[in-house]
Formats: structure tokens, sequence, C-alpha cells
């Protein structure tokens, strides 16, 4: 009857027949009966294409459009309208896996291009192309890191790191055997003095902290990176792609792994996704690092070409042992963040997210200025995102600002209030949400 359904009745029975079923029904015995759909779906008769573009118009003017004040991991950067354009092509938008280098030269080019960027941007050797977002490739350098050196199986994260990358870290770690331990933090940054003891337990294969941190404070990680070298652990550096404009890079650092989110570079927050999580590393340890890297070479003629230098093809034969192998985001979304990074350049990147901190400082003092908000780590240094405490109702606060359609930051306590700005944010916008308060 359907065209599109490869299996025919007798196809069916049969199956049922090997596992042992009498019917599809039986498939779905310990779904509760009270939760099944009884009768016929609800579904609307067919439309045309101009009543499924009204009809879904209507829909997405249920949404409520409000000017973004939040970050904690998502930010509300410019697109340049050139990005959509070129990613739009079939070409690209198409394309995935480059097993054939031969016909895959336009693809494997410009992941080239993004590990060169990267490497730049995180002062780092190696970068993949690349992770499915900024907390699995948190979770993946966890797994790297435990890989590298031997006979360790602990793992410990700074308490100023997203709690959402923590619970994926623990998820991984979990299902893999690796024991995660928390190091304090004290004034919204890592208590890096309780750091020897831990490692002094040994057993310890990295330690993750993230810069800037979770409440926005930036790190010192002045000899961090020595003490874990001392006791054989990977420093894991985890930032905001675009914060390492301005910021001391990861390698600079002296990390070992450098991880995180690249939504920052040009990618629509988008209701959730997709995003784009990079991982950097030094060369040292590119052969336990996931994904594959594409290298420069040249033909039989001379021309300047380029093929996969390193893919996890042992991921076919090694099964549990061989490292992740993720590679869907290497096509749309790296492409998308090379076409930002390129288009940008080094001074771009680096405007756009000195106005985000300018304008950062702008509101946090506006605030400051009411009397009504006071530093909720005093003395603690900022980039774009930051965190206050409010002495009044800060749901009725959050409230009054939605009504008058700002998304006015993430609540990260009863009192405390975290809230980011980016180029997207004028002065005029910044007044506005301040006056509400007055």
């Amino acid at each position: 009857m359907f065209k599109y359904f490869p299996h025919t009745p007798d196809d069916i029975q049969h199956m049922l027949d090997v596992i042992g079923k009498k019917s599809l029904d039986d498939l779905y015995a310990d779904v509760p009966k009270d939760v099944r759909i009884k009768g016929d779906y609800d579904i609307p008769s067919a439309k045309s294409e101009i009543e499924i573009r009204k009809f879904f118009q209507k829909l997405g003017e249920k949404n409520q459009q409000t000017i973004c004040f939040a970050g904690a991991g998502a930010y509300d950067h410019y697109v340049p309208a050139v990005i959509p354009q070129i990613t739009s092509r079939s070409e690209y938008l198409t394309s995935y896996t480059p097993y054939q280098a031969e016909v895959s030269q336009g693809t494997l080019h410009y992941i080239f291009e993004y590990q060169t960027m990267m490497a730049r941007l995180t002062g780092m050797e190696v970068s993949n192309a690349s992770m499915y977002d900024g907390s699995t490739a948190t979770a993946e350098a966890a797994m790297m890191a435990c890989a590298s050196v031997r006979k360790s199986n602990r793992v410990l994260i700074s308490e100023t790191v997203d709690p959402k990358v923590v619970e994926v870290v623990k998820t991984y770690a979990h299902f893999q055997g690796i024991d995660i331990e928390m190091i304090p933090q004290k004034n919204g940054v890592t208590d890096f003095g309780a750091l020897p003891d831990a490692l002094a337990k040994g057993g310890v294969a990295g330690v993750i902290a993230q810069q800037p941190n979770y409440y926005g404070n930036i790190e010192d990680f002045s000899g961090i990176a020595d003490t874990c070298h001392a006791k054989k652990a990977l420093l894991i550096i985890n930032s905001v792609a675009a914060d390492l404009a301005l910021l001391k890079s990861p390698g600079e650092w002296g990390a070992d792994i450098a991880v995180g989110e690249a939504q920052s570079l040009g990618i629509p927050m988008a209701w959730g996704g997709p995003y784009l999580g990079y991982m950097c590393t030094t060369q040292k340890h590119m052969r336990k690092m996931p994904g594959r890297i594409v290298g420069q070479t040249v033909d039989q003629d001379g021309r300047r070409v380029f093929v996969l230098t390193l893919q996890a093809r042992e991921q076919h034969i090694r099964r549990e042992k061989a490292t992740s192998n993720i590679c869907s985001n290497q096509g749309l979304m790296t492409l998308w963040v090379t076409l930002y990074m390129s288009l940008l350049g080094k001074k771009g990147l680096q405007e756009v997210t000195q106005r985000g901190c300018d304008g950062a400082h702008y509101l946090h003092d506006a605030l400051v200025a009411t009397g009504h908000f006071k530093d909720a780590f005093p003395g603690q240094e900022f980039l774009n995102e930051f965190c206050v405490k409010y002495d009044g109702d800060l749901d009725a606060l959050q409230q009054l600002w939605l009504e008058n359609g700002f998304f006015g930051g993430i609540k990260v306590s009863d009192d405390t209030l975290m809230l980011a700005v980016t180029e997207q944010r004028t002065k005029d916008e910044i007044d506005t949400l301040v006056s509400l308060i007055k």
C-alpha cells in the first residue's frame, strides 16, 4: 500500500517468529495501557504550501522575542548574512564525512582552515574537527586524559566549571569507570590551594578548570600546569571560544588539552542547538584525540591538496578500547565557524569581544549605582559576564524585565543574578534595563 514501507506482511511475520512474538503490539507490552493512544491520530488534513507557511507563521508569533542579557554558555552574537547563504549551498549542506579525498577537497580545505584557526586561537598545536558541543568535548577530554596517563582513573574538576558541563562529564565517567572529584571554589574562583593534596593521593589523570569560569570570573592559572605535570596529570582548560580573542590562551597557561563551546563564533542560539565543541591539544597527545585531523600535502603534479592525516579507523576493530569517533559536526557547523572567523579576522574577533566586555562593565557599574546590587564575588575580574546580588525579589525583577521585553540574566541562587553582554547589546538597551529598576 505504501511504496516507502520496505517490509511486507510476510517479512514482518518472519521477524516476529524469530523473536518469539505474535504481533507488533507484543513489542509494547511493557508500556502501560493508560498511556497508549486509543483511536486514530489527530492529524490535520493536507494543506497547500501557502497554508503551511501561514500556519507556522502564526505559531512563530506566539514566541516572545526578547532582548537577551543572559549567557551561561549560550550567547547572542551577530551572524553576518553571508554565512547562512554560503552554508546553504548544496555542495556544503549535503557534505558529510570526506572519505574520498579526491572528491572532497572543498570539505577538507575548510576543515583544515578551521583546525588552523582554532589552534591559533587556543595557542595549541593540534585541533580536531570537531565535537558535538562544549560539554561532550570536555567529557571526551577527561576520557582522553585517562587514556594518556597510565594507571590513572581519577579526574579533578573545579566547582567553578559550568554545572551542565560537570553533569555531562559525570555521565561519561560513570560508564568509563572514571572517578570524578571536585576541587572547591573560594569567592567565585577555583581554590587551587586544595589541588596539591588532591594530586598527592595519586591516580589523577587530569584536572579540569574553566576560563572564564561559570560565574564569568577570570581565573589565574599561574603555575597550575607545573603542579599538574609534576604528578603526571594533564591540565584541561574549558573556555568559551570567542573569549580567547582577548584572554591568555590555554596554550600560554601550559594546558595539555583545550576544549569548550564554539557557539560564540557566530552560531545562532536557535533554541538550543546545534552547537560546536572544539578540542585542541599538543602533538604529544594527538593520537589520543578523538575525531579526525586534516593535513596538507601535494599531489603527483605538485599541487597543494588536503587529506585525512589521522582518522579513527581503529574504531571499527578496537570497539570499547577505541577513542570516540565524532564527525558529524565537521560538516555544517565547522564550516559555519570557519566562515565567521574568516570574515572577522583576528582584529574583528578582538573588537567583537571587546565590545561585549565594555558593555558588561558598563551594565555592572550601572546596576551597582542603583544601590540595589552589589558584587557577588568582590574583587574578581570578569570579561563579558558577571554575577551580582540583588536586595529585593529577584523573581519579581526578572518578571518585570520580561514583561518589558528583556531576558534579564540567569538566576544562580535566591539573590544572585548572572548577566551577560555581547556586541549585540546597545547603550540604550542597557540604560532601559537599568531604568526599570529605578
